[in-house]
């Protein structure tokens, strides 16, 4: 099914959430570009679309990167609407990026997620810094995903060890649950256009961001 952009089976809204600074952003960038770079925090909310096919199914992806800052909050909760998957995003070098998955972001996923059977996935990123810097174990996130029926991978956005691996996994996990297949042109009217808030014209498509 080669074609332009507008040909697809299915259309799929991937949210990307975690505190500020996890490298939600350079994972994106990584795995829509193929390229690493230090970016800037996110300002509100960027989104970047890739194509892929898989299962003879044509798919457009639309992937949404966050601001992990709370005084972003208001705006981002209405990007959870409609997402078939959402990432929750971690750095292995800081305790408080692991802990606030918990503690604030799992609870915004409960609270704004539209699809109960929306497939979620932890990663935890930087495993590429010195094994000394690392200060959340494997093991705890293993733990963490099983605990609340997560897909589990650890990634580094700089080498890009696993991250099309992460969105592979996601992907196939999404295509396997029906209820997520059945009807993804609803999403066609308003993938762009979630209810708008005073500060969502503040973000531009496409910007470069790291959050």
């Amino acid at each position: 099914m080669a074609g332009s952009g507008d040909e697809f089976d299915h259309l799929f809204k991937i949210l990307l959430v975690g505190n500020s600074g996890v490298g939600k952003s350079s994972l994106l960038l990584r795995f829509t570009a193929g390229k690493f770079d230090d970016l800037s925090p996110t300002i509100g909310v960027d989104f970047k679309v890739k194509m892929v096919d898989l299962q003879r199914k044509r798919l457009k992806l639309t992937i949404w990167d966050t601001a992990g800052q709370e005084r972003f909050r208001t705006l981002t909760s209405t990007y959870y609407r409609g997402a078939q998957g959402i990432i929750l995003a971690y750095d292995v070098t800081r305790r408080a990026t692991f802990t606030d998955l918990s503690d604030v972001w799992l609870k915004e996923v409960e609270r704004f997620s539209t699809n109960k059977d929306c497939i979620k996935m932890l990663i935890g990123n930087k495993v590429d810094l010195e094994e000394n810097s690392r200060v959340v174990t494997k093991k705890e996130g293993i733990a963490f995903a099983r605990q609340h029926g997560c897909l589990f991978l650890e990634a580094s956005a700089k080498t890009s060890i696993n991250v099309k691996r992460c969105f592979d996994e996601l992907v196939h996990k999404i295509m396997d649950m029906p209820s997520l297949t059945a009807d993804t042109a609803q999403l066609r009217g308003n993938l762009l256009r979630p209810d708008r808030s005073a500060d969502q014209g503040n973000f531009t498509p496409g910007s470069a961001c790291s959050c």
